[in-house]
């Protein structure tokens, strides 16, 4: 199945998504524990929600692109049945 470019950039987006939820939370953990242990925990899970709840979005792009495009394939098979029927 071919991809269009909005599938390909959506998809290399999400993969860095993940990459920055996992190497931004280290790095911010890392900095944040100069400030104490409780703090750099809670601001890690900040940022954590905050990423993971941008990468849901890009996710429910894609799924909402998926939608789209079955719905497309389903009006054209109602439309060549509407057509069959009207003959």
């Amino acid at each position: 199945m071919k991809k269009d470019a909005f599938e390909r950039i959506a998809n290399f987006l999400l993969g860095a998504s993940w990459g920055i939820v996992v190497f931004g939370s280290l790095y911010i953990f890392t900095v944040a524990l100069v400030h104490g242990f409780a703090t750099a925990l809670f601001v890690t899970i900040l940022f954590v929600v905050l990423s993971l709840f941008l990468v849901l979005l890009l996710d429910a792009f894609l799924v909402n692109k998926e939608r789209l495009r079955e719905a497309k394939k389903q009006t054209q098979l109602l439309e060549k049945i509407h057509s069959e029927i009207l003959k």
